[in-house]
């Protein structure tokens, strides 16, 4: 390798070098009010639901859930760093349901489906899930 060769590689280490250190210093700066952390799920009878995630605000997240739902709907469940799942029994969509939110998508699926045969669903199965994109 040359005298510029070598030069030229040092230089390209320590920019990488540079850039590593610097950088999380630098993401530590950002705004906070970019963060978007709210999500709702909302329920309708037979199987209806709307979902919205990445909301600045809960109350927006609500609206936005319920706008999408068909019929009578009302929210079910706020997610914020979090998720939530809605099962239906899939003989019978108004029949049967469950609702769970949970730190992970995991959890919410399982309790969700755990309502919903409790509740005497015979074939249940998850309808929509929601998490928060930030989360």
């Amino acid at each position: 390798m040359t005298r510029s060769g070598r030069a030229t590689a040092c230089a390209l280490v320590v920019a990488i070098l540079l850039a590593a250190i610097l950088l999380p210093a630098s993401l530590a700066f950002a705004p906070l009010t970019t963060a978007r952390a709210a999500g709702a799920l909302a329920i309708g009878a037979c199987g209806a639901y709307g979902f919205a995630y990445d909301f600045t605000a809960e109350q927006t997240a609500r609206s936005a859930a319920l706008r999408k739902c068909e019929g009578d709907c009302k929210v079910v469940a706020a997610v914020s760093r979090n998720c939530a799942a809605f099962a239906i029994d899939g003989r019978n969509a108004c029949g049967a349901y469950g609702v769970a939110a949970a730190a992970r998508l995991g959890p919410a699926q399982n309790d969700a489906l755990r309502q919903c045969y409790l509740k005497g669903g015979k074939d249940c199965m998850i309808r929509t899930f929601v998490c928060d994109a930030k989360g």
